[in-house]
């Protein structure tokens, strides 16, 4: 009995050591929330006025760009698949690996052969473990990206769509011995409230430049001046020429679309941390509290024993005495 007692004991003050831990985790990840929301909305206005630009150079441009040209018959797509550096973030890599296996398979059914990038050990780790072939993997910044890290990755993802251009017809390497893809695909998790974190994924080329979040442009060209009072707006001449401008710029609207699905996803990952801790907490205190249940009703019973066995003892005293 008393060793069961010392054993609930033991497990008591684990549990509540480890109760420490979760809602050390739950804070922390609570202040990053905070941090990676502030940095999502200040990476939006250069994200807006970005494309607003390639908006208005693919109206006047001639739309030859290899990164806007459908490609005849694509035979292999690249795959960008964002998950976390750690653990204890709940379901957030499950999530967005079932829905990276979702479009493998979609890919494969069109006959198109998956190429994998990665970002994230947990990532890293998945495929590693079953010996799925990665072309590349960038880890150690899943909760704190910077624009470097999306530059470096928009590089290398940049650089193998361009080279799938030069492919040849039967799908081998091109001239410049590069293996090179069709698509460019990415999947992440997007940041919808403390609550809400859904995993997407987009295409990002062939590319159509799309919006990044609902905005009244037509209010903000009128108090920049850059409209009339038609709400027509103003017409630019371009130096350099449009094409050589869409060159420059459609590379940096790719990175800018890969820093934005990092920022989102390192807040999904502290909201979906912050949340699993919490759970964790809970249950870790709960845990605490049956255990001390459990050590109070032993206690009860080793004290009741030891009353009875007093009891026991002073009645056969007694018992003895008479019969002396």
């Amino acid at each position: 009995m008393a060793g069961s007692l010392r054993a609930l004991r033991r497990r008591i003050r684990s549990t509540q050591s480890t109760k420490k831990i979760f809602s050390a985790q739950e804070l922390i990840a609570g202040a990053r929330i905070v941090r990676a929301q502030a940095r999502v909305e200040a990476s939006k206005p250069y994200a807006r006025e970005i494309t607003r630009v390639l908006s208005a150079l693919a109206s006047s441009a001639s739309l030859d760009h290899p990164l806007l040209t459908e490609r005849e018959n694509p035979r292999r797509a690249a795959v960008l698949v964002i998950t976390s550096d750690r653990g204890f973030a709940g379901s957030y890599n499950v999530n967005v690996l079932r829905r990276t296996e979702e479009l493998l398979s979609l890919l494969r059914q069109e006959g198109k052969e998956p190429v994998l990038y990665v970002v994230g050990r947990k990532g890293e780790t998945y495929y590693s473990f079953r010996d799925r072939p990665m072309a590349d993997t960038f880890t150690g910044f899943s909760e704190q990206p910077k624009y470097t890290d999306a530059q470096e990755v928009g590089r290398a993802l940049i650089d193998v769509f361009t080279a799938g251009a030069d492919d040849d017809e039967t799908g081998g390497a091109g001239d410049d011995g590069v293996l090179g893809v069709d698509e460019l695909h990415i999947v992440f998790t997007e940041f919808r409230s403390l609550l809400s974190q859904v995993p997407v994924a987009k295409r990002m080329a062939p590319l159509e430049v799309e919006e990044v979040e609902e905005f009244d442009y037509e209010r903000e060209d009128r108090e920049a001046g850059r409209t009339d009072d038609s709400g027509v707006p103003t017409l630019y001449e371009f130096e350099p020429s449009a094409e050589g401008l869409l060159d420059a710029l459609l590379p940096k609207y790719i990175t800018t679309r890969i820093y934005a699905a990092m920022l989102e996803a390192a807040a999904s990952e502290s909201a979906s941390r912050r949340r699993a801790m919490k759970s964790a907490s809970d249950n870790a205190e709960e845990l605490a509290k049956n255990l001390s249940r459990q050590a109070n009703q032993a206690r009860q019973a080793e004290i009741t024993q030891e009353i009875s066995e007093i009891v026991g003892g002073a009645d056969a005293l007694v018992s003895s005495g008479s019969n002396d």
